[in-house]
C-alpha cells in the first residue's frame, strides 16, 4: 500500500486509511511476431537455473529480494529506487519492473542477469507498474498524481499520461489490451482503451486497493480495503455485478489460473483468504505475517506467495490444503511482489 510520510518515509496503517477516506471524497500478410525471449537464468549455488523468480519489493530497505519459486529459497538482493512498492512481471520473464515511490521511477530488472538495467522517471508517488499483456508497455499508477505513465518496453520511455482518479493505487490488463485502475481517494476504478484514453469510471466500495483479472478477462476483482469488500465487476458490461463481504481490510489479490479461486490478503487479520469466485464465500483462512501486503500465485497456481509488511517475511501457502508451506526473509518492509511467468 502506498505510505504516508513519517519519520521521512512513507507508512499506511489503517488509521492512516480512515484518514484518507475522510480527505478525499495490408497488400502482404504480417510477419509472425518474433519469438519470446526466455525467462529468467539466475543461477543458486546448487548450480541449477532457476526458470521461474519471484520478486518482492522491500519499501524501507529500497531494495528487491528474488526468489526461487520451485526451490522456495532466498537467491539474491539487488538495490532500486527509494520506497519500492508494487511489482510487474513481463510475460516472456524477460523483465520485473519496480515502482519506486519515493524516487518517481520504475526499475527494470533484467532477470538473466539479476540486475536493472534502466531507470525510468514517472509521475508522483508511483505505486504500482504492471504490463500489459503482450509485454509492448508497463502502466504505473502514480499514487501522488491521479495519473496513470504509460512506458514504452522497447524505448523505456513514457509515451503517455492519461488522467486516472484520485490516488491511483494498482493495475490491471485484459488480453484485448484493456487496462483496468483503482482510485484509492475517490472510490471507483479507471479503465483505460489499449490506445490509452480514459473510458469510463466504475464506482466502488471505500478505498479501493488491490485488483486483479482472469486469465481470460472476463472478470475483474477490486478489493475495498476501507469497507472490508471485494467487488466483481463484469468486463463485458463494465458493471459490477457483485460485491462481497471478505475479511476486516483486504488488499492485494491473486486469481487462481482456472479462475475458481481469488486470493486475497487480509492486513487487518494477518491472514490470507482463500474465497470460491462462484459463490463469493471464504473457504479458508491462513495465518500468515503481521500486515500482510503483496500476493502472488505461482505458474499453475500450486502455491500462493504472501508478503507480510511487519514480519519482513514472504510466506509461501499451499493453496489445495490452505496451509503455509515456507516462512522465508526478505528486506524491511516488504510490500509488492510478482512472479515470472515461465
Amino acid at each position: 500500500m502506498p505510505k504516508f510520510p513519517r519519520s521521512g518515509r512513507f507508512r499506511l496503517t489503517l488509521c492512516c486509511l480512515l484518514a484518507v477516506l475522510t480527505c478525499t471524497t495490408a497488400a502482404a500478410a504480417a510477419p509472425p511476431p518474433a519469438p519470446l525471449r526466455p525467462p529468467a537464468a539466475l543461477v543458486p549455488a546448487t548450480g541449477f537455473p532457476m526458470r521461474i523468480v519471484a520478486y518482492v519489493a522491500n519499501s524501507r530497505s529500497g531494495t528487491v529480494s528474488a526468489f526461487d519459486v520451485r526451490l522456495e529459497r532466498p537467491v539474491s538482493t539487488l538495490a532500486v529506487g527509494k520506497g519500492p512498492t508494487g511489482v510487474g512481471a513481463a510475460p516472456d520473464g524477460s523483465h520485473a519492473y519496480v515502482a519506486n515511490g519515493r524516487s518517481n521511477s520504475v526499475s527494470f530488472i533484467d532477470t538473466t542477469s539479476g540486475k536493472a538495467d534502466a531507470t525510468v522517471p514517472v509521475g508522483p508517488s508511483p505505486y504500482a507498474a504492471f504490463p500489459r499483456r503482450d509485454g509492448r508497455q508497463v502502466l504505473v499508477a502514480n499514487w501522488g498524481g491521479g495519473t496513470v505513465s504509460v512506458i514504452d518496453t522497447a524505448t523505456r520511455k513514457v509515451i503517455a499520461t492519461p488522467r486516472a482518479g484520485e490516488l491511483p493505487h494498482s493495475v490491471t490488463a485484459l488480453p484485448d489490451g484493456t487496462a483496468y485502475i483503482t482510485d484509492s481517494g475517490s472510490s471507483d476504478v479507471t479503465v483505460l482503451s489499449p490506445q490509452n484514453a480514459p473510458v469510463a469510471r466504475i464506482p466502488v466500495d471505500a478505498f479501493p486497493s488491490g485488483i486483479a483479472s482472469t486469465v481470460k478477462g472476463d472478470r475483474v476483482y477490486v478489493a475495498n480495503t476501507g469497507a472490508g469488500s471485494i467487488s466483481v465487476i463484469d468486463t463485458a458490461t463494465r458493471k459490477v455485478t457483485a460485491t462481497w463481504p471478505v475479511g476486516k481490510a483486504p488488499l492485494s489479490l491473486g486469481v487462481s489460473p482456472d479462475g475458481r479461486q481469488l486470493y486475497a490478503a487480509d492486513s487487518g487479520a494477518d491472514a490470507l483468504l482463500i474465497v470460491d469466485t462462484g459463490t463469493g464465500r471464504v473457504l479458508s483462512r491462513v495465518s500468515v505475517g503481521k500486515k500482510p501486503q503483496g500476493v502472488a500465485v505461482s505458474p499453475g497456481g500450486r502455491r500462493v506467495w504472501v508478503t507480510n509488511e511487519e514480519s519482513d517475511t514472504v510466506s509461501v501457502i499451499d493453496p489445495t490444503v490452505a496451509k503455509v508451506r515456507a516462512t522465508l526473509p526478505t528486506g524491511d518492509e516488504p510490500e509488492g511482489i510478482a512472479i515470472t511467468p515461465v
